[in-house]
């Protein structure tokens, strides 16, 4: 007896499944077994399920049904392992400090990790740090992307990378343009919307060393980044791009340069600008002809220093103008490959209320996990120990699992 293994593709899922006998292969499109009012309901990104079949030859009939995720499934897959705060960190100040604080060692990834650069745009290089498994080509991949003033060691970035490699992925961690000590390999600078080089690096894995599952992880601004960059893609995404994940993601950059300034948030604000003056006074000493570094008296918020620096020199003009271009929001209900998105609802400095954008919900690519705590960057979990109570992590790791299996 020949056997048929049906492969059910549907956004809502009717759980189908026949055995044939006769022809090689046959392909057949129908709606869902649904009342019709829920049929002509389906929005045109929800196209009519498919099924596929193919022959093989069997001793004995059985059948394998795969389907594709929905968000509720996989939202009640991720919510199995819920956010519970420790006690102590309830706060949305202590989980986002303590984030940055708890001593954590990275042992895989400090065995296991090898620079490469790559040449993303004229006059500009990256610095990447790849960890491979031994059979590279075959693995999913991870491309992982941090915040602002950070660096691929980041320890959010060790982290997911640690428990990537843990899973049997390989892990690729990616410095933005001037972060990591990088100032001297491009005269440009970043900023909240560069996907040009995240676009580059993903290409260049995909065709040059022939990576065929690739997911790209972006934390705060680097969240951003990612989001904006799926949303670009729009309809055509590289085919290699199996799933996206931001954590903590600025949104609307003009919402958070708001919420940082308030007096709650001073010890952030004067956090990142210590690093962006130190940084902006590295640059003007590489490149004179181009950056004035006296610029910098008056210089006292993020959007004051992007509005001097960051907007006229990455072609934005204004602050106001950036900052409406390069956020993401704008781009959500383009992504058109499976993304989740990772943020609480206590982030101190990016506010939730850009969370419940119509977008968000009514993509059904899009998957919103939002926790009422967790603080920005933290999700440090109370019921599991060592490397595992970095919940944020494990729940990126997790969702690429989920992907990967269906793939």
């Amino acid at each position: 007896m020949r056997c048929v293994v049906l492969t059910v593709t549907m956004p809502l899922v009717s759980r189908v499944c026949h055995v044939f006998e006769g022809a090689s292969t046959a392909r057949l499109a129908f709606r869902n077994r649904m009342p019709k009012q829920q049929q002509s309901s389906l929005s045109p990104q929800q196209p009519p399920s498919t099924i596929f079949y193919s022959l093989r030859p069997s001793a004995r009939a059985e059948c394998t049904v795969h389907t594709t995720m929905t968000k509720e499934s996989i939202l009640e897959h991720l919510g199995r392992t819920p956010f519970i705060p420790p006690q102590k960190l309830r706060n949305a100040h202590a989980q986002t400090l303590a984030g940055t604080l708890i001593p954590r060692r990275f042992e895989v990834v400090a065995e296991r990790s090898e620079p490469r650069y790559f040449d993303t745009a004229p006059g500009v290089q990256v610095l990447a740090h790849c960890s491979w498994q031994q059979e590279r080509g075959g693995r999913p991949t991870l491309v992982i992307l941090h915040g602002m003033e950070g660096s691929t060691e980041s320890r959010y970035m060790l982290g997911t990378a640690e428990k990537a490699l843990a899973a049997g992925f390989n892990a690729v961690r990616v410095n933005t343009r001037n972060c990591g000590g990088t100032e001297h390999l491009t005269s440009t600078l970043y900023h909240a919307g560069l996907t040009e080089d995240l676009r580059h690096i993903i290409a260049e894995l995909a065709e040059r060393d022939g990576l065929g599952e690739l997911y790209i992880a972006g934390f705060s601004l680097g969240g951003n980044v990612v989001l904006k960059l799926a949303g670009e893609y729009g309809s055509v995404p590289p085919q290699q791009l199996k799933g996206v994940i931001a954590v903590s993601p600025s949104i609307d950059l003009a919402a958070s340069a708001d919420a940082i300034e308030q007096r709650s948030n001073s010890i952030y604000n004067m956090r990142f600008l210590w690093s962006l003056r130190t940084r902006m006074r590295r640059k003007a000493r590489l490149f004179p002809e181009r950056y004035d570094a006296s610029r910098l008296r008056g210089v006292w918020s993020i959007r004051k220093f992007d509005d001097v620096y960051t907007a006229p020199h990455s072609g934005f003009g204004n602050v106001a103008n950036y900052y409406e271009r390069a956020s993401s929001l704008q781009f959500i209900g383009q992504i058109n490959v499976p993304t989740l998105i990772v943020h609480a609802q206590d982030d101190p400095f990016i506010p939730f209320e850009s969370f419940r954008h119509p977008d968000i919900e009514a993509n059904p690519n899009v998957v919103l996990l939002a926790p009422e705590q967790g603080g920005h960057v933290g999700f440090i979990s109370a019921d599991r120990e060592g490397e595992d109570r970095f919940w944020a992590e494990m729940m990126a790791v997790s969702f690429v699992e989920m992907i990967s299996a269906r793939v």
